[in-house]
């Protein structure tokens, strides 16, 4: 009696679509990760030991003249809640305040006491240390 199988299972495991899948996702996250685009203003940030990061839908600057721009327009102080309510009607309520340094204190709690009023996130931009 004969018990062994005329078909072999060939035990052997094909590399190559390992490959082209792994290819296809390198390429994937170099494409997206291009696609975060930092504020377009020239702000010396502070330094951070830890930080994350946020998906930037709505971005306050503020320079060290005391300048505010929201995603790059530049607007008053005075102007500053009425551009972030437009820029918040339709988009994520996540603001990310790009604050030089060098600004007071003052300002920074002022920008974000009018995100909190519109009940938009607030999110402070560092540099890692």
């Amino acid at each position: 009696m004969d018990i062994n199988s005329k078909h072999k299972v060939d035990a052997s495991f094909a590399m190559s679509s390992m490959t082209d899948v792994i290819f296809l996702l390198l390429i994937f996250f170099m494409l997206t990760s291009s696609f975060i685009t930092p504020s377009g203003l020239p702000v010396n940030l502070p330094t951070s030991k830890s930080s994350n990061i946020v998906m930037q839908k709505i971005s306050v600057t503020v320079t060290p003249d005391l300048q505010y721009f929201v995603n790059d327009k530049q607007v008053s102080l005075n102007n500053l809640e009425q551009a972030l309510k437009v820029e918040l009607k339709d988009k994520e309520g996540v603001v990310v305040l790009h604050c030089d340094k060098s600004v007071p204190v003052e300002h920074l709690v002022n920008v974000a006491s009018i995100a909190t009023k519109l009940e938009a996130k607030i999110s402070l931009a560092t540099k890692p240390d």
